[in-house]
């Protein structure tokens, strides 16, 4: 099984953001054992730090994307995709339409979010770390 995982999820797990660590770290752990194939959008990375910053030095925002991407690989999109996302109206926001590219990209089973609403018409499946989790136990 391949994942993408979304911004959101990825910050419930440096964070330890609450409700939503457990079932984050799980996911994480999970691509860590190799159960799955973990990947992460390339852009979700400066997102990353950029959000951090009010909280958190840089040398530990580098130290939590170095530990990051020792688990989840990164991904990006081609050029033609990116070109593609922008003509498409469907998403509201375009960075989840960069992250439906990404993982059309590397032909991922499903997009690991908190927002399944901002992923209605992604062609890429989208489910919650909860319900990943429940997939992988069934």
């Amino acid at each position: 099984m391949v994942i993408l995982i979304d911004t959101n999820v990825a910050l419930d797990f440096l964070t330890m953001r609450q409700p939503y660590y457990n079932d984050a770290r799980n996911v994480i752990m999970i691509c860590a054992k190799e159960k799955v194939k973990g990947y992460i959008a390339f852009h979700s990375l400066p997102n990353i730090f950029y959000i951090l910053r009010k909280n958190y030095s840089e040398a530990d925002r580098r130290a939590m994307l170095k530990k990051l991407c020792t688990v989840l690989e990164v991904t990006g999109a081609s050029h033609d995709k990116v070109c593609e996302a922008i003509e498409q109206v469907g998403f509201s926001d375009f960075e989840d339409c960069l992250q439906d590219e990404c993982a059309r990209e590397i032909s991922a089973d499903y997009i690991i979010t908190r927002n399944l609403d901002d992923f209605r018409t992604s062609q890429v499946k989208a489910v919650t770390p909860q319900k990943l989790l429940e997939i992988i136990n069934a």
